[in-house]
């Protein structure tokens, strides 16, 4: 009986994990996945300075920061919205945390938690730009890059704010058990995302919002109060990697992130989401990010000239967004 026994759950066990198997490889995260690793299996054997742990480890630790941002800005995809502030609020929201510690002698926490209440507000003011005020997101949050781009000019002068605390270092510079924290911060923010889109009743509304935006009307779902919510999160996503990034740099420079809010939403489209609505993950946005860090990184090793690079990194893009439109028109 007991043999008997152990033969059922082993067959019911066996076809659970061919169940899951199966609706993983047929999900878009996984074909991006495969994309990804024939990417590095070529340059595992064409590129030898590839194949080095210090190598890998410094491409996930340069590309986190995308993929901070990009986790932020996947939530407004998915809405069917668009960010275009992303890298404005980066920049200012790292120019803030450091002018905290450096001009107003606050603690790294507190300095750390004003930049992000900042990168918040700013998100929040698209968020209500767009609801209350009736604005398209591309105009609502071009607006804003350029506003939020100005006040970091304004307050610097131009200037980079040097001087931050040791402590604050740790974030960009730092490491646990040899991994660069950015990586850790990374995936515990891409655990928490993936959960909060999936398991919670607001992720899941959040998805009926961008697929059809007046019968989740209908449904008696506040669609306003939502989609100021995720513009006010993604500020808070774009604000952390500014400040990621700025511990890194160890200064708060005013330029930073410029161009930023090309790549986070690069990383977005690659990684499966799509720009009318509806669709997009967050493992999805990791490996896109992923993808622009090693293609920016083998272009880098194969001696490729930087005008080149924009070059190849833009056909990028623009093929990423013809899948997604064939996609869309297949449906």
């Amino acid at each position: 009986m007991e043999d008997i026994s152990a033969q059922t759950v082993g067959k019911r066990t066996s076809r659970v994990l061919g169940n899951w198997f199966g609706a993983v490889v047929k999900t878009q995260s996984f074909r991006i996945f495969i994309v990804m690793a024939v990417m590095c299996i070529v340059m595992y054997i064409i590129s030898p300075p590839f194949r080095t742990a210090s190598n890998l480890l410094s491409v996930a630790k340069n590309f986190s920061a995308y993929a901070i941002a990009g986790i932020g800005v996947t939530l407004v995809i998915i809405t069917g919205g668009i960010d275009l502030s992303i890298g404005s609020i980066f920049g200012f929201s790292g120019v803030i945390a450091t002018m905290g510690m450096v001009n107003f002698n606050l603690p790294v926490f507190p300095a750390v938690l004003l930049g992000l209440l900042v990168g918040t507000l700013l998100g929040l003011i698209n968020g209500l730009f767009i609801v209350k005020m009736h604005l398209p997101p591309f105009i609502a949050t071009l607006g804003m890059l350029s506003i939020a781009r100005s006040m970091c000019y304004i307050i610097t002068e131009g200037y980079p704010v040097v001087g931050v605390l040791p402590g604050f270092l740790f974030l960009g510079q730092g490491s646990i058990l040899k991994v660069p924290t950015p990586i850790w911060l990374m995936a515990i923010i891409a655990i928490i995302f993936s959960i909060f889109l999936n398991k919670t009743i607001t992720g899941r509304r959040i998805y009926a919002l961008g697929g059809n935006e007046e019968a989740t009307k209908i449904s008696g779902i506040n669609t306003d109060r939502l989609k100021i919510m995720v513009y006010a999160v993604g500020g808070c996503m774009y604000a952390f990697a500014g400040i990621i990034t700025a511990s890194k740099l160890g200064i708060g420079q005013p330029t930073a992130g410029n161009g930023y809010e090309l790549d986070a939403i690069a990383a977005v489209v690659i990684g499966g989401a799509s720009l009318t609505g509806g669709v997009g993950t967050v493992a999805g946005t990791v490996i896109g990010a992923a993808i622009m860090g090693i293609l920016r990184n083998a272009l880098v090793l194969l001696s490729i000239k930087s005008h080149w690079q924009q070059f190849v990194i833009g056909l990028v893009i623009i093929i990423a967004v013809i899948l997604d439109q064939l996609r869309n028109t297949k449906k």
